[in-house]
């Protein structure tokens, strides 16, 4: 299974498949969920209206990790079995995940002024949060800081297996340190510790985040197959086009 879809063709056949139903179930989830975020979920009784920045900043900190988990078991794969989609996958993940956890910090920052009367706090979880942003940063520069792309994937797949290290901090960081941030309310042995009413909205648009991240990526992974045929074509034409300009007109004038 790990191989089968290596082939670039298989993978868009099933992409073909997949894209089109990531595509309206993000557009479905996302109406959905705002609808429950903005108009059918109440108020919080502590936070007031200011709960709804969480509709977005929670699942965003959600598709953060996820991302990045994504991210490093496909540079596992791509740097041990060499599975050339498995790179692309890695590659066309990095930004999107960087996206999601920007969109994390900048709406953690917007809740977090009027709840905490500052817009930020160097606590455990907001700075290993920036420290999964400047990972991804650190990722994207060095598949680009090599003249040999191989050099540069095979670092930027190290950078990755390492800094797989911050997840689990980010995630338990709230238990392991006394920080501001709240702990956990949604996965709980004991089960949510959060309304109804509150959690659909949440897991609606968590839905839609990652609906929309399976579209996104696909979208990419074609880009990079496309840009690996150009760059083919090209090397072909400098290798070999010059003999076949010379000996196409040649024939003519034979003829």
């Amino acid at each position: 299974m790990l191989h089968r879809f290596a082939n670039p063709t298989r993978f868009l056949r099933l992409a073909d498949i997949i894209q089109p139903w990531a595509a309206g179930l993000t557009i479905i989830l996302t109406l959905t969920g705002l609808y429950f975020a903005l108009l059918a979920s109440p108020g919080d009784y502590q936070q007031g209206e200011t709960v709804r920045i969480m509709y977005i900043h929670v699942p965003a900190a959600w598709m953060a990790l996820f991302c990045y988990t994504a991210l490093a078991v496909a540079s596992g794969v791509a740097l041990i079995w060499k599975h050339p989609l498995a790179g692309l996958a890695a590659r066309a993940t990095a930004p999107i995940g960087a996206g999601f956890t920007f969109l994390a910090l900048v709406t953690g920052s917007l809740w977090g002024k009027p709840m905490w009367g500052t817009w930020w706090v160097w606590d455990a979880r907001l700075t290993s949060v920036l420290i999964l942003f400047f990972l991804y940063l650190g990722y994207m520069a060095l598949q680009d800081a090599f003249d040999d792309a191989e050099r540069g994937a095979k670092a930027s797949a190290i950078l990755a297996l390492v800094g797989f290290i911050n997840v689990p901090i980010i995630k338990f960081s709230v238990e392991w340190w006394n920080t501001l941030h709240q702990p956990a309310s949604v996965v709980k042995m004991s089960g949510p510790a959060i309304h109804a009413s509150m959690l659909t909205p949440l897991l609606l648009m968590a839905l839609a985040f990652k609906a929309y991240y399976i579209w996104l990526m696909l979208i990419r992974i074609r880009g990079e197959i496309s840009a690996m045929k150009v760059r083919a074509l090209r090397m072909r034409q400098v290798h070999g086009g010059e003999p076949t300009a010379v000996s196409g007109p040649a024939k003519e004038g034979a003829d």
